[in-house]
Order: C-alpha cells, then sequence, then structure tokens
C-alpha cells in the first residue's frame, strides 16, 4: 500500500544504530493517503504522497477548484 500512484515513491530501507551501536534493519514509509482525485477526466480513489498533493500534481475530486482545473484543460 505504501507506494505513491503519481510519482512512484516507495519504501526506503536502511540500518538504525542505537545509542550502543547495535544495528537493526529499519524501513521508512512514505507519507501516503487515500484521496479522490480526478484521473483521465473521471473521479477515482487513488493513493497520492503528500508532496504530490502539496505541489498540485493531483486534482482532487469534489473540491471548488476541480471545475475551474476541469474548464482550463
Amino acid at each position: 500500500m505504501a507506494k505513491c500512484e503519481i510519482c512512484g515513491k516507495g519504501v526506503s530501507f536502511g540500518i538504525k544504530v542505537s545509542h550502543s551501536h547495535r544495528r537493526s534493519n529499519k524501513m521508512w514509509k512514505p507519507n501516503v493517503k487515500r484521496v479522490k482525485a480526478i484521473v483521465d477526466g473521471s473521479p477515482r480513489r487513488v493513493y497520492a504522497c503528500t508532496r504530490c498533493l502539496r505541489s498540485d500534481k493531483v486534482v482532487r475530486a469534489g473540491t471548488v477548484t476541480t471545475a475551474a482545473a476541469i474548464s482550463a484543460e
């Protein structure tokens, strides 16, 4: 689930190091939200990261700006 359908951002892996330098595997997940967006002219539920939501790469369905964005196309 933790994958943005817009930019493809997914989980990344690394090593967590404690104060005593014990190492264990760690996974960082992107902040992904399930939103209703306009995809190919029709509303659809998609998983989008908050970076794409903030940078207006996703046109949200059901908002006032949606009508203006569709009429501008």
